[in-house]
């Protein structure tokens, strides 16, 4: 509250004394509008202290798991595992014909009196122990003699068509490759595993030219993909920061129906995607609100990226944030909800739409409303503006309210990224982005990645084409 001195009690005094009075009257006013301008600022960091994965768009690794919140669900009070009674999960015996060895146990002697044994039991118990064979390198020689014609020219054998120049041949360097792109591992690391399990010589330099003949092999299929990619007629899009040697860069995903492609770019600009689906791209994008996607006309802004900025109002300490925040939250978990049937087939598309339909009309006039207030006008202006954006998924069929088969397309490059902090040049972004491509694609359609990838890698030395990835990708 001001500080105020009437004229007439300061018409009384000294002209001194009124001089101070007024000296003090302005610091005082001065210091009162600083600490306002401090206590908005603790106010908003505060609000950033408690932002987490459920009111922003923080990863969930970015959360210790110790820091989560307690679960809304009351313990059980049960030990954790499986609990008695539960249907028991074990490995199924594989058919005595397909068993390397078949060792019969044949008791001698009576367990109780002693007294010798004889016969065969016809249905005795079975039990089968795993066991890794000893592992050893396949080493082939050959052997090129070079022999001299009368014309005293020397003449050199050459290595039949499909054998490398190199050490490695196609298994071992598809084996190499997915170790460092499938299953996160280093170049030392996977140099190390190579010479200590396979007791193959390996060295990190020497992984660097594994992987780039993985890159190169799987080169004409990633191409592939990417092309088909403009004639999708829905895409989920999502983008993750990684780095590039000192640059900056980001792992970009476009999920079609039937494929995912991966792409590592120094930029997060408008022109990567363009350069993916091309400038005539008229299909549906899944995406977030950033804005390198609005040159493109028909977009589906993702609802959990909107759930979390409600819930990120409702733990703002402005309280006109927090009554909007819970106002959206409402129809929000009702929307999904009710496409969460739709996804279960328990609720028909036509059923669907006319449900939704005051959900989307109580959310477009709380947005409108949010529009109006100076606290909240920023976001809900945007969304105001491109409110088609958010109601796609309700008037197309097969378009989904969130973009969340990018995001868990986009995990395990995220993953690889912490471990890894990036990759040092552009020859490691190929393989990355090329690697991602093959072993996401060949999971969605059941392609055994570790085949292939050996296949393809044969096609190259031998100059073949490569194989198909999947024979309905299209």
């Amino acid at each position: 509250m001001a500080i105020v001195v009437p004229d007439a009690v300061m018409a009384t005094w000294p002209p001194d004394a009124q001089a101070v009075v007024r000296l003090l009257l302005a610091q005082v006013s001065q210091l009162e509008a600083r600490v306002s301008e401090l206590e908005a600022e603790v106010a908003e960091l505060k609000a950033q202290l408690r932002k987490d994965p459920t009111n922003s768009s923080l990863p969930p690794s970015a959360v210790h798991p110790h820091a989560k919140p307690a679960s809304a669900k009351p313990p059980s009070g049960k030990s954790r595992g499986g609990q008695p009674g539960h249907p028991k999960a074990e490995r199924a015996l594989i058919p005595v014909g397909d068993c390397q060895a078949v060792i019969p146990c044949m008791p001698t002697a009576c367990r109780k009196c002693g007294r010798e044994l004889r016969g065969i039991d016809p249905d005795p118990l079975r039990h089968q122990v795993w066991e890794l064979p000893e592992i050893a390198a396949h080493v082939t020689e050959y052997r090129r003699h070079r022999l001299m014609c009368a014309c005293g020219v020397s003449t050199c054998g050459a290595l039949p068509a499909g054998v490398p120049t190199g050490q490695a041949g196609p298994r071992l360097t598809a084996f190499a490759g997915l170790l460092m792109a499938c299953f996160r591992q280093s170049k030392r690391r996977a140099a190390q595993f190579l010479g200590t399990i396979l007791n193959q010589p390996a060295s990190a330099a020497w992984m660097v030219v594994l992987q780039n003949r993985c890159a190169d092999a799987v080169t004409p299929a990633y191409d592939d993909l990417v092309a088909k990619l403009p004639a999708q007629p829905v895409l989920h899009v999502d983008e993750s920061p990684t780095k590039e040697g000192p640059a900056r860069a980001w792992v970009w995903t476009a999920v079609a129906d039937t494929f995912t492609v991966f792409a590592c770019r120094t930029s997060r600009a408008a022109d990567v995607v363009t350069g993916l689906l091309g400038d005539a791209y008229r299909g549906i994008i899944h995406c977030d609100r950033a804005k390198m996607y609005w040159r493109f006309g028909r977009l589906q802004w993702c609802w959990a990226h909107l759930k979390r900025d409600f819930q990120a109002w409702i733990d703002h300490p402005c309280r006109t944030r927090q009554r909007l925040g819970r106002d959206l939250m409402r129809p929000t978990l009702d929307l999904f909800a009710l496409w969460k049937k739709v996804r279960d087939g328990t609720l028909a598309r036509v059923a669907f739409t006319a449900a939704v339909t005051p959900i989307r009309q109580s959310i477009d006039a709380l947005l409108l409303r949010g529009s109006f207030n100076p606290l909240t006008a920023g976001v809900c202006k945007e969304l105001v503006e491109h409110r088609t954006n958010l109601w796609t998924f309700v008037d197309t069929a097969g378009v989904e309210p969130t973009n969340n088969a990018a995001e868990r397309a986009l995990r395990p490059a995220v993953i690889w990224r912490k471990l890894s902090f990036g990759t040092q040049s552009a020859a490691g972004s190929r393989f990355v982005e090329r690697m991602l491509t093959v072993i996401e694609t060949g999971r969605r359609r059941g392609v055994n990645a570790f085949a292939w990838l050996t296949d393809a890698v044969r096609a190259r030395l031998g100059g073949l084409p490569a194989p198909a990835l999947a024979a309905a990708v299209n």
